[in-house]
């Protein structure tokens, strides 16, 4: 293999598959320019607001998905990039209508959000049982940053009330990152939070693990259905939402903006 060719190369796979997609590039170029649009009120405002948190919203789903091929990658799974999985391109998930479609229908609908199994993971070609957890843990680890991040001008006391409407979405935008964190953290199988535990399983608990799997999404709805079990959840959200600083009444304002055909109100 000639040098040129070797410096295109990085851990024998092709640099391109390193490199952003049009896609994901596209989504970051509408989140910037729809909360500009929604910071100077350009326009039907709430439909900016609604721009900037779906956009927002896909844009975290990618950089979720994203952390767990890159750890996935580097704990020996070379085949995540081959798949188009470092790109950040949501088109190259296993299910864009699980990962892409359902979560958005669900944070218009209610406000919550939803996590979305995406990338498919090689587990045979990663040793260890702490590096598959360090897999799973990444997507999570992504909503929790955001979150972070989201909060702190609410914390350090931005003034709202010059933007409203761009604050909301921010807000918003806080929130869903919240609870897709908690979501995202439950020992469910076949999510996220069950995945990082599964490896520490002993056989038999695996194997009744691996049964239930397939089935963690149904398994999610069936709990947040629960009115008791979702009241739960959502005190939790609220708790943790009111001790980082986030205002309870810009995200409900947040939310009512984002849908925009139902008119002012």
């Amino acid at each position: 293999m000639s040098s040129d060719r070797r410096s295109d190369l990085v851990a024998g796979v092709p640099r391109e598959a390193f490199r952003p997609s049009v896609v994901f590039l596209c989504l970051v170029a509408l989140f910037v320019t729809s909360g500009w649009m929604a910071w100077v009120e350009f326009g039907n405002v709430r439909f900016d607001v609604f721009l900037f948190v779906v956009s927002g919203w896909l844009v975290s789903l990618c950089l979720h998905e994203y952390a767990h091929a890159i750890v996935a990658f580097r704990a020996g799974d070379r085949g995540v990039a081959h798949r188009g999985y470092l790109t950040l391109n949501p088109l190259k998930y296993s299910h864009p209508l699980l990962s892409i479609v359902l979560p958005v229908v669900v944070v218009l609908l209610g406000g919550i959000g939803l996590p979305g199994g995406a990338v498919w993971v090689d587990r045979h070609e990663i040793p260890g049982r702490l590096r598959h957890t360090l897999v799973s843990l990444a997507g999570p680890a992504t909503n929790v940053l955001f979150a972070v991040l989201l909060v702190v001008p609410f914390a350090v006391g931005v003034e709202v009330f010059a933007h409203e409407e761009f604050w909301a979405g921010v807000a918003l935008l806080a929130f869903l990152q919240l609870t897709a964190s908690v979501l995202n953290l439950l020992p469910v199988p076949g999510l996220d939070g069950g995945n990082m535990i599964q490896p520490w399983l002993s056989p038999q608990w695996r194997r009744g693990y691996d049964i239930l799997a397939p089935y963690g999404f149904i398994l999610l709805f069936a709990l947040l259905w629960n009115r008791q079990i979702s009241g739960w959840f959502f005190s939790a959200v609220f708790a943790v939402g009111d001790a980082l600083g986030l205002p309870e009444w810009l995200y409900s304002e947040g939310f009512n903006l984002i849908r925009f055909w139902q008119g002012a109100g």
